[in-house]
């Protein structure tokens, strides 16, 4: 028996701060880099940290009894397939702690039986709704534990949509930071509430699929060996990209994972500067920085950077060789981590575990990710220890009701000359691939890699298996029936003399469905590596729209898209009389576009990005070829906080609807804007230090005690275990480096364990930044009137403009969703907190008011901004 290690100290001795293979001379010479500035130590947990206390008591009562070798079993995932989730820690049999399980997505439980399909998450956030938002983490929080899962791997603020091919921004909320941020809040609460650690990722700057790893691109024949690098400024960061992820934190979020690529070229999971100071310094994050699937680059280098868990655990799938695990523990052993580091990851861990209710005896996992067999080897990746492995388990609560209500109120109105909603029409025509059903089956493509039929979700990780899918065309036609309506459909876009047949008949509604579609980079569909080629419809569907439309004056469309397409060829013929986008609603896909065709629902969804009236109007894109030779694309954002909404305003670009946009089947009036000061304080800059890092235990420092215990249990192959496979370090570690001392490769300070300062942003035991940041500076009222003779749901909007040269027109700070009867008045009430009315100084380091005039608007959309007022 041999247990594989990787160069441990080898991969450790490697780059801290910036993973380039070639001297950095070389690669500035072809291009001057952007840099990331190394920050350590790594700040250690704070046991008094508010809403964390009594997580943090249970930990150290826990933390306190383990051994080293269970602490790395708590750091360290047991690899790739080698039990039945997507990723599990090693267990601690001796205190009756199983393996804890982490298992996707963000919109469901990929990979199982018996559960739901949720609604993207940038469909919900079209609802702009904290209530259906914390509703929908909820229910999936309850799915989740109800199949064992300790980690759910989700929601997401990253990518942000910077870029609107970008694959996978339908996971995220919007490219607007307080609409994602509230998302990922209200998501966070309602995941762990249910007993479930919430997972917030992927940090920071994973804004497409190109080149974040280098075996995907070189599988699609890019020559690259290291992976993209998107380079953010500090003001950017803080202002766009980091805001989300600080509300994250706000919520009391258990685990951050960080993203495959690079950031200012350096590995984002090994990036001191991104989980040292910004995520554990700045934001006094008190759970557990774990890596994404094979995105950890070093072994005691990531450590000291701040990295608390590695997954799946091996350096490359099936390997059995991982930076940590036997490494970890020599790495503790030999003083080159230093044993606060592996106590505040095993505290960390912990503690997020004890916050969200959890207990050492948790109920069992009962499925396998790896197959929907009933039996088979616990041990996939080994074949070994056939047993029952799936339990098949209904989760599901339930819960379709509320996936219905949330996909309805997320549809977005977006044109309406006074066909809808429809009522008891004599004759209906649904056409088109996407109303319709795959024809092998909803779950027939992998992870959903595929868009055959219509698009209920994208692809990739992010996805679930559905218990089954009600498509447009089933629910639009079981209404019709209920009606004594007419009713026919032609389920593909290139059936042309048939469609132009049916839709050139006397009465009839024609509602067209269409769709585009994009997930993960490692699957390809069409060509599109995950990113989307480009933003026009997929399978003809413009020329389909047009076909129908010049012969049915009558022509509704429904869209759905994981994000913006083009719609300049055909929206404002008159012909066209409505359109809606419905994102992608999940397993209720037709019967939530059916009540709201219908006025079930009066539509109250609001578009969470901008429609650009082409693809260059956007002023950003993927970047689809490297731009740095063989080593890391370079992918600059350059264009700082100016994306979505803020982009085509400083523009001055017309829109073909904008962010925030949404009609409803009635109407509203904007009056009586009031504006009241509160009597907060004046900023106080944090001071003070921190207390040294504490430690618990002590640990053998006889290497034999830490020999693979052959006698105790059999060896499972390619398994990650904490163990040595000898007593002699040198050759357990298999590095021909092996002896340096830690001073030689790992940065300045990188062991220290003394009291360290505090940030003037950052809190005193208050996780998200420094207290006074939400402090309420003003509170803004408004008065809205529903003017026309239905009921329904308005959703006012807060903007700001800051006033200086540098910031956007207007941005996003609140909002609301009232229902309001026929006639009747509600008050919207929002308010400003002094983060809302800050920028980042880069100098001072730290969030300021800055002196330019400032202004609130209370509307719409970001373009229609009835009430106006200047703060005092």
């Amino acid at each position: 028996m041999k247990i594989t290690t990787a160069l441990a100290l080898l991969a450790a001795s490697g780059p801290v701060t910036a993973s380039v293979v070639r001297p950095a001379a070389e690669q500035l010479a072809k291009r001057a880099l952007a840099t990331s500035d190394p920050y350590y130590p790594s700040p250690w947990m704070d046991p008094a940290a508010d809403g964390w206390e009594d997580a943090y008591a249970k930990a150290k009562a826990f933390v306190s009894q383990l051994t080293l070798l269970e602490k790395v079993n708590l750091t360290t995932g047991v690899g790739w397939a080698a039990e039945q989730c997507v990723g599990q820690t090693g267990a601690i049999p001796r205190l009756g702690l199983r393996s804890m399980c982490m298992q996707d997505s963000p919109l469901g439980i990929r990979g199982t039986d018996y559960n739901s399909v949720f609604p993207s998450g940038q469909t919900a956030a079209a609802t702009f709704d904290r209530t259906l938002l914390f509703k929908r983490g909820y229910a999936m929080g309850q799915e989740a534990k109800g199949k064992g899962v300790t980690v759910l791997l989700g929601p997401v603020a990253g990518p942000l949509g910077r870029i609107p091919e970008a694959g996978r921004n339908w996971e995220g909320f919007s490219p607007d930071p307080v609409l994602t941020g509230i998302g990922i809040s209200e998501t966070i609460k309602g995941v762990q509430q249910a007993g479930v650690v919430a997972c917030a990722k992927h940090f920071i700057g994973n804004e497409q699929e190109h080149f974040r790893q280098t075996g995907e691109a070189q599988g699609y024949g890019y020559d690259i060996k290291e992976t993209l690098s998107s380079n953010i400024d500090d003001k950017t960061m803080h202002e766009l990209y980091l805001w989300p992820f600080q509300d994250a934190v706000r919520a009391g979020v258990g685990s951050f994972m960080c993203s495959y690529q690079q950031v200012n070229n350096s590995y984002s999971c090994q990036n001191s500067k991104l989980l040292n100071d910004l995520l554990k310094n700045e934001l006094g994050f008190q759970g557990f920085v774990m890596s994404d699937w094979q995105a950890q680059h070093t072994g005691a280098a990531s450590a000291v950077a701040g990295l608390d868990m590695t997954m799946p655990g091996d350096t490359e799938f099936n390997t059995g060789i991982s930076f940590w695990g036997t490494n970890l523990t020599l790495g503790v052993l030999n003083g080159t981590v230093p044993a606060w580091r592996i106590d505040d990851m095993a505290m960390r861990i912990m503690a997020a575990f004890f916050k969200v209710g959890q207990t050492v005896n948790q109920d069992p996992i009962n499925f396998s990710f790896w197959t929907s067999d009933t039996y088979g080897p616990i041990h996939w990746a080994a074949n070994k220890d056939v047993q029952q492995i799936n339990f098949h388990v209904d989760v599901q609560g339930g819960h379709g009701s509320l996936i219905r209500e949330i996909a309805a109120k997320g549809t977005v109105l977006l044109k309406n000359s006074g066909s809808l909603p429809l009522k008891k029409p004599k004759f209906i025509a649904v056409i088109g691939d996407d109303a319709g059903p795959n024809p092998l089956g909803p779950n027939a493509c992998s992870d959903r890699g595929c868009d055959n039929g219509t698009a209920g979700i994208g692809w990739g990780s992010g996805t679930a298996n559905y218990p089954y899918l009600v498509t447009p065309d089933a629910a639009i036609q079981a209404q019709a029936v209920k009606d004594g309506s007419r009713y026919e459909s032609i389920l593909t876009n290139y059936a042309n003399s048939q469609t132009r047949a049916l839709a050139s008949q006397d009465s009839v509604t024609a509602i067209v469905f269409v769709n585009a579609d994009s997930g993960e980079g490692y699957i390809n569909v069409d060509g599109n590596e995950g990113d989307r080629k480009n933003l026009t419809l997929w399978k003809n569907g413009d020329d389909l729209i047009k076909n129908v439309s010049s012969l049915c004056a009558n022509t509704i469309v429904v869209i759905h898209s994981p994000g913006p397409v083009l719609l300049t060829e055909w929206y404002d013929n008159p012909n066209v009389t409505a359109i809606l986008w419905a994102g992608f609603p999940g397993q209720e896909s037709g019967n939530s576009i059916t009540d709201v065709l219908y006025g079930k629902v009066n539509p109250s969804g609001r578009s969470p990005f901008s429609w650009g009236a082409t693809r260059d109007s956007f002023g950003t894109d993927v970047l689809y070829e490297p731009n740095n030779g063989n080593d890391a694309p370079q992918q600059d954002f350059s264009e700082g906080v100016f994306i979505d909404y803020r982009h085509f305003d400083k523009a001055n670009s017309a829109l073909t609807y904008e962010f925030g946009y949404g009609l409803s089947y009635t109407t509203f009036q904007y009056s009586n804007l009031k504006v009241q000061k509160s009597n907060a304080g004046a900023y106080q800059p944090t001071t003070g230090t921190t207390a040294p890092a504490p430690t618990f235990g002590n640990f053998s420092t006889n290497l034999n005690d830490y020999v693979f215990p052959s006698n105790e249990f059999p060896y499972v192959y390619e398994y990650i275990y904490p163990y040595l496979n000898t007593s002699d370090a040198k050759a357990a570690s298999a590095d021909p480096k092996y002896g340096q001392s830690a001073e030689q490769f790992l940065p300045p300070h990188a062991t220290d364990g003394s009291a360290q300062p505090l940030l003037r942003s950052a809190g005193k035991s208050e996780p998200g930044g420094n207290r006074q940041l939400f402090d309420v500076l003003y509170t803004v009222t408004a008065d809205i009137k529903n003017t026309g003779s239905v009921v329904g749901d308005e959703v006012p909007q807060l903007y700001v403009a800051l006033g200086g040269p540098d910031d956007p027109k207007v941005v996003l700070r609140d909002f609301d969703r009232l229902r309001i009867d026929p006639g009747k008045t509600a008050q919207f009430r929002a308010t400003l907190t002094r983060r809302d009315l800050s920028n980042w100084d880069t100098t001072v380091q730290d969030w300021v008011v800055s002196s330019y005039p400032k202004t609130v608007y209370v509307g719409r959309s970001s373009r229609k901004l009835d009430l106006t007022a200047t703060l005092s």
